[in-house]
């Protein structure tokens, strides 16, 4: 994809008043008609634009300039950005490869099954169906029902885990489910799969204490030392009593 010139009106007024540029090769640099560039000289075009300097931006440097002003034919190249934005992302339909287009009966199914409360919409995000496909699945009156078995989308590839989660929370909010599933009837989402890689230990060691434990036994221990000398000081309390008789 080629880098777009920013403010390009603008640039161009720049380009009149500071360099010795031709009209044709600023309105090459900037995607315009050369009789606009003129009307930009002789003040008929662009009289509100402030202009803008392209050095400072990144998109030109004095040395592109000054080969441009050595050689009229000589054709201005706009500089590579240094910070490279990736492209908005189109919205549309998923595509699915073709090789797994017959494993979306079988994801709706599993999403159906284990997620009751995904809208339609929501599913056609995820496996990028139909909702007609979706409905057949539903009331078992697709044509390969009786073939059909419930996978998981993200195991077939059709979606990452991070999309059905997000699709999951915000149907789950939609639908006022406050309450988890019980454990093995839904996917774990990745933080709650850390945590629990995080706290439980495993075979043949010993569990991880957190910090409320460690907390909870330094008070005990203090408490278990000053009841020690508690009794230490009753011991030679008696022991000078004696002493005395």
């Amino acid at each position: 994809m080629a880098t777009q010139l920013l403010m390009p009106k603008a640039t161009a007024v720049w380009l009149v008043e500071n360099t010795g540029l031709t009209f044709k090769q600023i309105a090459d640099f900037c995607t315009l008609h050369p009789l606009e560039v003129q009307g930009i000289a002789d003040g008929d075009v662009a009289g509100g634009i402030r202009g803008v300097n392209p050095i400072q931006n990144g998109q030109l440097n004095r040395e592109e300039i000054a080969k441009g002003e050595a050689d009229e034919n000589y054709k201005l190249k706009i500089s590579e950005p240094k910070v490279k934005v990736a492209a908005p992302k189109r919205r549309g339909p998923r595509y699915t490869p073709t090789s797994r287009r017959h494993e979306r009966p079988n994801a709706i199914k599993w999403l159906v099954r284990n997620h009751p409360e995904l809208k339609d919409a929501q599913i056609m995000r995820l496996v990028g169906t139909t909702k007609s496909t979706i409905e057949s699945v539903r009331e078992n009156t697709h044509w390969n029902a009786a073939n059909l078995t419930a996978m998981d989308p993200v195991t077939l590839g059709l979606c990452s885990q991070m999309e059905l989660d997000m699709e999951v929370r915000k149907a789950a909010r939609t639908a006022g489910i406050a309450e988890d599933a019980p454990e093995g009837t839904r996917l774990m989402t990745a933080e709650e799969a850390l945590n629990r890689a995080q706290y439980e230990p495993e075979e043949g060691e010993e569990a991880a204490h957190t910090p409320a434990q460690d907390n909870y036994d330094a008070e005990r221990e203090a408490e278990s030392v000053f009841a020690k000398l508690k009794s230490l000081k009753g011991a030679d309390a008696d022991s000078d009593a004696d002493d005395r008789e």
